[in-house]
């Protein structure tokens, strides 16, 4: 079930054929999900975004942004500082993070042999410990292997899958979500694609078209989540992983990767005290980028490279669409998702799809 299937559209343009981050030209997405009742108790995962099939050896144009740092995302201060993303992305639970970085480095070792070069794979985390064992250190190196091999370009399962397995959202189940959106130019057409890990937001907050759905479904029609003592509401994180096969320079990518925090504010997010909310874009419409090595063979092989650039005139284009597609992957990732009981017999509870549809259905013309 996705928020479309309920007849929720958002925004105004178009989708991609599979209104998923893989309508960006060879973006491939991969999952491996943990789940057992135990005990423990694991709900966990890891899923890989793959920029495109030669990322091991030719990196693309990136940038990033941060809405709230309490959370984790590797090698962004090299893309910070070169503009470059060299490797496929992780995502995965807290402390998880390191193994999955190990795997994503021996997936390149793999790729370039061996050789004088260094890698500083992205992986990025939301804490699924309210519901999963995650000092249980479950995510293995086969199981990121996994979602590598089985990452594709189709359609992408969304809600308690991967990374997104032990998550919520807005106080409902939670996980991955992924949109797209297509705008034709005068130089063709272009796509931005957008994939999130959603374990964030308050739901007295949460938003449809700026329908106030979380109020409206209160704890008495779905209830909250069994949280731990203390636990302050609108912990958990998001992490937003934006694609686009626009010629986009770095800093054109950082501003798509700013854009997308907007969206999550739209939706209701509004980077709480304990939220690490860490967003990446990267383009795919430049190629071509030699990869790194201390060989000064290479080095000099290709003095210039010739590269390509949005006009700043369309980067408004494209940051309604980051926007818009960013706003959708998150409430399909609440839709997608179900209940689960995980953890200390915590229980996240799913939407209710009927209340869910009624509520922005009757109350979006109101609002317009």
């Amino acid at each position: 079930m996705r928020t479309r299937d309920l007849g929720i559209v958002i925004g105004d343009h178009p989708t991609g054929p599979h209104n998923a981050i893989t309508d960006v030209p060879g973006v491939r997405v991969g999952h491996t999900t943990l789940a057992q009742a135990g005990p423990p108790a694991v709900h966990t995962g890891v899923t890989v975004v793959v920029p495109h099939d030669d990322i091991w050896t030719e990196p693309v144009f990136a940038g990033a942004h941060r809405l709230n740092g309490s959370g984790e995302m590797t090698g962004l201060e090299w893309i910070r500082e070169s503009g470059e993303l060299t490797s496929a992305i992780g995502l995965t639970n807290t402390h998880s993070v390191g193994v999955v970085r190990d795997a994503l480095v021996d997936a390149q070792v793999a790729a370039r042999g061996e050789g004088l070069y260094w890698s500083l794979p992205v992986v990025g985390e939301t804490y699924d410990g309210v519901l999963s064992d995650i000092n249980g250190h479950h995510v293995r190196t086969e199981h990121v292997n996994a979602a590598l091999a089985g990452a594709s370009s189709g359609p992408v399962a969304e809600g308690c899958v991967g990374g997104g397995t032990g998550m919520i959202c807005h106080e409902f189940k939670g996980g991955i979500g992924t949109s797209s959106r297509v705008a034709d130019t005068a130089a063709g057409r272009y796509t931005v694609g957008v994939l999130v890990q959603a374990n964030h937001g308050r739901r007295e907050r949460f938003r449809v078209n700026g329908v106030p759905v979380g109020e409206i479904i209160g704890r008495d029609a779905v209830p909250l989540p069994d949280m731990p003592a203390r636990y302050e509401p609108g912990s958990g994180s998001i992490i937003v992983i934006v694609a686009t096969d626009a010629p986009l320079l770095p800093h054109q990518c950082t501003r798509l990767a700013q854009r997308s925090a907007l969206a999550v504010s739209r939706v209701g997010g509004s980077g709480e005290q304990y939220s690490g909310d860490l967003m990446l874009a990267f383009s795919t419409g430049n190629r071509g980028i030699p990869p790194y090595a201390w060989d000064e063979d290479t080095a000099t092989d290709r003095p210039e490279i010739d590269v390509r650039m949005v006009a700043p005139q369309l980067m408004t284009l494209l940051f309604d669409l980051t926007i818009e597609a960013t706003e959708e992957a998150i409430v399909n990732a609440v839709v997608g998702a179900t209940t689960v009981t995980g953890r200390d017999g915590r229980t996240a509870h799913a939407i209710d799809h009927t209340l869910l549809r009624q509520a922005v259905l009757q109350n979006t013309q109101e609002i317009s």
